[in-house]
């Protein structure tokens, strides 16, 4: 078994219990200490999964005789992790709809504070510039595709008008060469009358 394996589940094993003691402790709590625990909670769980992805990540490098029962032993750990966000989820729902939602959003019990609604008025600001931005971008692509499109409609018609050319000029050289012939016939007959 990989050392870098040992040290990740061993951290996962601390984090597990962990996130089972405060799931436990935050059912007997209500208000804010319960939102609190919640929010802590939910900390726990991220970097429980962020674990469990590292431990697959370090599993799956190693040799196939090592890596069959560090894979079993990784999916009973997410089999466990989502047992305790499922207890927490059934936990947080005992919160209170609105206040669960705000909990989730780290927002506490503070209602809407002046920062907040700023933040937000920024927020939409700037969510409204990148949609113009994007609505120019937008622009900028469909005339440039309109330009591109007329550039090979020039191109395609210069092509043929150069093919007819050359098919003129194949004609006018043969033509040429045939008149040469001629030309050189008629000049040894009347130098060569004879012939």
């Amino acid at each position: 078994m990989s050392e870098v394996f040992r040290n990740y589940e061993k951290q996962y094993c601390e984090l597990a219990t962990s996130i089972s003691n405060s799931v436990d402790a935050s059912s007997g709590l209500s208000g804010d200490p319960k939102k609190q625990k919640v929010n802590q909670v939910n900390v726990e769980i991220s970097q429980a999964e962020a674990l469990l992805r590292r431990m697959d990540l370090e599993a799956r490098g190693l040799a196939q005789e090592d890596k069959t029962p560090l894979l079993a032993k990784l999916r009973e750990y997410k089999v466990d992790l989502n047992s305790l966000k499922q207890k927490n989820r059934t936990n947080v729902s005992s919160v209170g709809g609105d206040e669960l939602a705000r909990a989730e959003l780290g927002l506490g019990g503070e209602y809407s504070t002046s920062s907040q609604r700023e933040r937000l008025l920024d927020s939409t600001a700037s969510l409204e510039r990148t949609g113009d931005r994007l609505k120019q971008s937008q622009q900028t692509l469909y005339q440039t595709e309109e330009l591109g499109t007329g550039i090979l409609e020039d191109l395609h018609r210069q092509r043929e008008t150069i093919v007819r050319s050359r098919n003129t000029l194949h004609t006018a050289d043969d033509n040429i060469s045939q008149s040469r012939r001629i030309l050189g016939v008629m000049a040894r007959r009347m130098f060569w009358p004879w012939q």
